[in-house]
């Protein structure tokens, strides 16, 4: 910048004007100075270059051999690549480190006990149950097909804090599963830890199977001594049998109750039948309807014979004696009585004659007719409900579903878990993977600037 240009041509400059624009020639002059060093080092770089195949030249002309210019300049290490190296030891060999520390030093051997089992039904078919409208057989066929709906019910009873309170007070599962807990935390249960704590620690350590088509389950259970996971796996068939049986006592108890209804009904009816026999009987004052009527049949029918006698002796005397003879008047008088006798007795199965109690033998009769029909319906009622009720006792008694167990809990011999290979070979290909990605990345940002 010359002189003239930076004098003012109207007035004097001000002392920030001055310093203003001394600065900007400062910064003129390192820029200047900036590219003359720039300009000296791209000299001396061409001149190296130069000196360099000069150097190859000589060589080549002297020795006879071709040498060879490398491409680019030799790589060294540079921060980026110490840092890809530090990284490499914290993502990767420190955690493969740490866990390989963790379970092959302190992680406590744990032993597994198996057991395999489905849910039975037994066929219940009864003869008197079918000929009673199927009573027994639809408790059978209903507990045949509920097999299915039984076992997913025992698959969630199995993991449920119902069925670790009942596992717990019979073996103290906090004692079993966190006596290693001073050298193995990770693994072990914590011996102050909740209900909660133990039932999430339940379903880690209790493994159970369930095939929804075969309804067959399997269960693998895990414990620090062998002897504890057979006892844990034994008490949860044992306890499994009891749920079982439960749900069968509540389906059965149903049939029951449903069958002892009926009984009662027909009991009740059955009573009522009876009483208004015996009402009827007081109020005409009969006991067996059917003797007294046959009875006055047989009274009739001595009547009518006695009639007849009495026919052929006036027929008789008519023809022998005399007119006026008194034998004829007394035969003719006894005539008379029976006939009047036998038509007292006709009159009373008739509508307007009276038996005992002042009623007619037509209305007793049909009365009599009527309460014996309903007692007899009862009577019948009263034998089939009794017949059904006796058989869903006899089926209740019987245990219509039940575990039937192809694998008994086993006794382990050998630890086999926690599978300490496979997790550290799990946690190796999951940091290598971290890495990796993480140095991807890394590099795609740096590129990206």
């Amino acid at each position: 910048m010359s002189q003239d240009a930076a004098t003012p041509t109207t007035a004097p400059l001000t002392e920030a004007q001055r310093l203003a624009q001394a600065e900007a020639e400062m910064k003129a002059a390192v820029h200047d100075a900036a590219q003359a060093r720039k300009a000296t080092q791209m000299v001396n770089v061409e001149v190296n270059r130069l000196r360099r195949e000069l150097e190859d030249a000589q060589i080549t002309l002297k020795e006879g051999k071709t040498v060879v210019k490398a491409v680019a300049n030799q790589a060294g290490m540079k921060t980026r690549h110490y840092g890809l190296i530090a990284s490499f030891g914290v993502m990767f060999l420190l955690p493969v480190g740490l866990a390989a520390g963790y379970l092959y030093l302190r992680a406590a051997d744990q032993y597994a006990s198996t057991m395999a089992f489905t849910v039975r039904s037994e066929d219940i078919k009864s003869s008197a149950a079918d000929l009673l409208g199927g009573i027994g057989a639809g408790l059978a066929g209903g507990s045949g097909g509920a097999t299915g709906a039984d076992s997913d019910i025992l698959y969630e009873f199995m993991r449920s804090p119902d069925m670790v309170r009942r596992i717990d007070e019979q073996l103290d599962l906090k004692a079993i599963f966190s006596r290693t807990y001073d050298t193995d935390p990770y693994f072990a249960l914590d011996p102050e830890g909740t209900i909660e704590d133990l039932t999430s620690y339940w379903q880690r350590m209790v493994q159970v199977d369930y095939d929804t088509t075969s309804h067959l389950m399997e269960v693998r259970t895990l414990a620090f001594t062998p002897e504890d996971a057979r006892a844990i796996t034994e008490s949860v068939f044992a306890e499994s049998s009891l749920m079982i049986n439960e749900l069968s006592d509540i389906a059965r108890a149903d049939s029951t109750r449903y069958a002892q209804e009926d009984l009662d009904v027909a009991l009740e009816r059955l009573k009522k039948a009876r009483e208004a026999v015996t009402q009827f009987r007081l109020e005409n004052e009969i006991v067996d309807v059917e003797a007294d009527i046959q009875s006055q049949m047989g009274l009739l029918s001595v009547l009518q014979g006695k009639q007849t006698e009495a026919l052929i002796e006036l027929d008789l005397l008519s023809d022998n004696a005399r007119s006026g003879d008194p034998r004829l008047d007394q035969a003719q008088r006894r005539l008379e009585v029976i006939n009047a006798r036998i038509t007292d007795e006709k009159r009373k199965f008739g509508a307007e004659g009276s038996g005992p109690g002042g009623t007619s033998y037509a209305n007793t009769v049909a009365d009599y007719e009527r309460i014996s029909v309903d007692r007899e319906f009862a009577e019948r009622a009263y034998v089939g409900a009794l017949s059904a009720y006796d058989t869903a006792k006899a089926e209740a008694s019987r245990q219509s579903r039940y575990l039937a167990a192809y694998i008994r809990p086993t006794l382990a011999q050998k630890s086999e878990y926690p599978q300490r290979a496979l997790r550290t070979g799990t946690v190796a290909l999951f940091s290598l993977l971290i890495w990796i990605i993480s140095t991807l990345v890394f590099y795609a940002l740096r590129e990206r600037r």
